[in-house]
């Protein structure tokens, strides 16, 4: 074998593997997701497909390059800490938190994995990043309000409802979001002239009896801050507001659509595309620790006119012209 025979055979056995790896799809990644609400929830579903679909315009189709675990935590601190314990047991690439308790949940278990979450109430206060601009460790994602916005729901209830004195807060007292929710809405309170009491949304029971007895006194309305338990009751908490006709804010359009008075929050859907543009950087390298996390830009007013009619509401006029969303 000449020179030039032996360097054509060498340049045919090295290229052929390369080329054989080049040629290769590539490797399957996993994503675990904890929603905080139940499985049958068709709002998780919307949200969770908005996920996949950004991924899915960044490269990441289910099934060829990337799957996912999904997990339901049903507004349930126990059921999440079991899902966060078993989805890190599959090792995953990234996982993806919904909301403060199912991330708490997720940092208790891991502290390797990288993890992305959305509509956190302030993530800083509830000690999950050391900042927003550097969280430090595995986790970052997209904030659903500063503390702060919780007084605005209150204000809200008492531009809708002028004459309301007393409000019901439903809140999850176990939650350091729920605490910190109360804490600005009680400082508000004074300068409003509401008195505010607290009532805890991981109870049925306490819900309902909670309410029937706020609703005994006139000039009463609801303010229901945000929490996967409050979310998980919300057909209960609307139905509940309908029937002891108690104008009510929500922290969240989906109990608007469900039949609530009004909400002022972030659009959900958006935060879960957006999240998946936070995975695809992981995925291609980056470290959650770099990565800061995101403030809302805009928050969404929605008012439900049918439901103000029926409660005997007009509802102010410089309220309409605000509203991002009114449904008839």
């Amino acid at each position: 074998m000449n020179r030039r025979e032996f360097m054509v055979g060498l340049g045919g056995a090295v290229t052929w593997p390369v080329l054989a790896r080049a040629q290769q799809p590539d490797r399957m990644r996993l994503i675990g997701v904890l929603q905080g609400l139940a499985a049958e929830d068709p709002n998780g579903r919307v949200r969770a497909a908005a996920f996949k679909k950004g991924l899915q315009e960044l490269g990441w189709t289910d099934g060829s390059n990337v799957r996912f675990d999904n997990r339901w935590g049903e507004g349930n601190a126990d059921v999440m800490r079991r899902q966060a314990a078993e989805l890190v047991a599959l090792a995953p690439n990234v996982i993806l938190t919904t909301g403060g308790q199912a991330t708490e949940r997720m940092l208790q278990a891991t502290r390797t994995i990288p993890i992305v979450f959305v509509i956190v109430p302030d993530p800083v206060g509830a000690g999950l990043v050391a900042r927003l601009s550097r969280p430090g460790g595995n986790a970052t994602g997209f904030m659903q309000f500063e503390y702060s916005l919780s007084g605005k729901w209150l204000e809200l209830l008492k531009q809708v409802a002028p004459g309301v004195t007393r409000a019901a807060v439903l809140r999850d007292p176990a939650i350091t979001a729920g605490i910190g929710q109360f804490a600005v809405i009680q400082s508000v309170a004074p300068s409003v002239g509401v008195e505010v009491n607290p009532i805890d949304t991981s109870n049925t029971t306490e819900i309902e009896r909670a309410v029937s007895d706020f609703a005994r006194e006139p000039n009463g309305g609801l303010i229901v801050t945000a929490a996967a338990s409050g979310i998980t009751q919300r057909e209960l908490i609307v139905s509940l507001a309908a029937r002891y006709k108690l104008p009510a804010v929500y922290f969240s359009r989906d109990f608007v659509v469900d039949g609530g008075l009004i909400s002022y929050g972030v659009d959900y859907v958006d935060q879960y595309r957006q999240a998946g543009t936070y995975v695809d950087r992981i995925l291609k390298g980056e470290k959650p620790a770099d990565m800061p996390v995101q403030a809302p830009t805009k928050y969404d007013l929605v008012i439900n006119l049918k439901t103000a009619m029926a409660l005997g509401i007009t509802v102010p006029p410089s309220l309409l012209a605000r509203a991002d969303e009114v449904i008839e």
